[in-house]
């Protein structure tokens, strides 16, 4: 078995806390949600954006308010 289906909890913590750091380095600009978005578009890999909006899909409660709102554009940008 492979890509996201052998992902453990402790990886998708990590990637949750670096999301939610990027979200907080960039929360300050008026923008944060399309610069959240942005970088996460164009910084990380596809599989990790997937295993974001997955998470947020089913609960989500450890994501910031700042990063749904990045996560909501990318769905639609994506068309998920």
């Amino acid at each position: 078995m492979g890509g996201i289906e052998s992902m453990s909890n402790t990886e998708i913590a990590h990637l949750v806390t670096m999301a939610n750091d990027i979200a907080a380095n960039l929360g300050l600009h008026a923008d944060a949600e399309v610069r959240i978005a942005d970088h996460l578009q164009h910084f990380w890999a596809p599989r990790m954006r997937k295993l974001l909006l997955d998470y947020v899909a089913g609960d989500g409660e450890a994501l910031s308010q700042q990063l749904r709102g990045a996560l909501e554009i990318l769905q639609a940008k994506d068309g998920s």
